[in-house]
């Protein structure tokens, strides 16, 4: 009974920690213990910590820390490659160790010993695509193709020069800080991988998320059939209603059936724990990166009209101010027009609540299909791009 407890615990904390770091900043959260759990995830830890490293090691020790987390963070490394591959390699022995001797059973054929290593093995050779693979490193060779490929909008992209480069930058590219370079399309730089998101890589991206998902997916159920057939192998339903004199229904059977289950088979059940937890955020990862290949978006242009749409109301409600002022004004001095009607006075609207509606046009929005086809066919892998590149 105290594994079962341990382990609800354990659930309940880990949802409780991944929803406050992903969705504590939500607006249906704001003012909860959930807004404060991810504050305190997000920058109150890390300023506890380094209060906590001065007071023990003092200034010297913090500058060390800055230094270590200066290189994980903001230059390429390969730490979170090998992290990866470890937590991979971990999992998979553990889930062979624990439970691959029951396989073949009662619902689990012995062909899954060898889709296991082939999932596994299809998973870290898109690991190796997206993390090796040229993201679309912009050069003076081939800027000039690729201000074709992505004209600029005039919105969020204008024609301007990298002033780390010295070369003229072409509309949905950015300079990595990290990698120190300019690249095409550019989504975001990915720390599990040591590279950038970019145009010519993000299938791969893609490709990477959704297979882990279906990974993670496939272990989760496997380890579940497998569960599911040391129960009828072992009888445990006949026994508990036969011998116990338990009644044959899912609300009495289920407590003696997950104590059972917990005492005997506890890793897998956390296997399966850990496994659910991951596709949950796999899922949700890919979702959103899925919603911006169709619609034609990158990571960066989100945050760019985001700070767009912000501007350009600060500015409407400043124009509408001027505007509310200036009546005010007109009407102390007397130079307001002749009076309206009453009824018409009564129906207008205030300077104030009149707001002009800030649209996102996104240029390169060019339907579903196209835009899946740009994803699967990066612009610069076409024979059209290297036919203008010769040129």
């Amino acid at each position: 009974m105290a594994v079962q407890w341990v382990l609800v615990v354990h659930v309940v904390v880990t949802m409780l920690v991944v929803v406050s770091l992903l969705c504590g900043h939500w607006p249906i959260f704001s003012g909860t213990f959930v807004e404060k759990i991810h504050y305190f995830l997000t920058f109150g830890a890390y300023d506890y910590f380094l209060r906590f490293v001065v007071a023990v090691f003092g200034s010297s020790g913090r500058n060390c820390f800055v230094t270590v987390e200066h290189y994980c963070c903001e230059r390429p490394n390969p730490i979170l490659q090998i992290l990866y591959l470890v937590i991979l390699g971990v999992t998979y022995y553990i889930i062979g160790k624990s439970s691959f001797r029951y396989i073949p059973g009662y619902y689990v054929s012995e062909l899954h010993w060898y889709t296991s290593m082939i999932a596994v093995g299809v998973g870290v050779l898109l690991f190796l695509l997206t993390s090796f693979s040229d993201p679309g490193i912009v050069t003076a060779e081939n800027v000039s193709k690729y201000i074709s490929a992505f004209p600029y909008d005039e919105i969020i992209y204008v024609e301007k020069e990298c002033s780390t480069c010295k070369i003229l930058k072409p509309a949905r590219s950015k300079h990595c800080g990290i990698c120190n370079r300019c690249v095409a399309r550019f989504d975001h730089h990915c720390g599990w991988m040591n590279n950038c998101i970019g145009e010519k890589n993000t299938r791969y991206f893609m490709a990477f998320l959704l297979w882990h998902f279906l990974i993670c997916l496939y272990g989760a159920v496997l380890l579940g059939l497998i569960l599911a057939g040391q129960l009828k192998e072992h009888n445990i339903i006949y026994i508990l209603t036969v011998y116990y004199g338990v009644e044959h229904s899912f609300s009495r059977l289920s407590p003696h059936v997950v104590q059972w289950l917990l005492g005997s088979y506890n890793t897998q059940i956390l296997l399966i724990m850990f496994l659910a937890i991951i596709s949950l955020l796999l899922a949700g990862f890919f979702g959103y990166h899925a919603h911006l290949c169709l619609t034609n978006t990158t990571t960066n242009e989100t945050f760019k009209w985001q700070d767009y749409i912000s501007w350009k109301r600060k500015l409407n409600e400043a124009k509408a101010s001027a505007a509310a002022l200036k009546a005010s004004i007109q009407t102390i001095t007397g130079e307001a027009k002749p009076p309206e009607s009453k009824w018409r006075a009564f129906f207008r609207k205030s300077p104030l609540q009149t707001e002009e509606v800030i649209v996102k046009n996104n240029l390169y929005d060019r339907g579903i299909i196209s835009n899946v086809c740009e994803i699967i066919f990066p612009p610069s892998a076409r024979k059209s791009f290297s036919h203008r590149k010769s040129e």
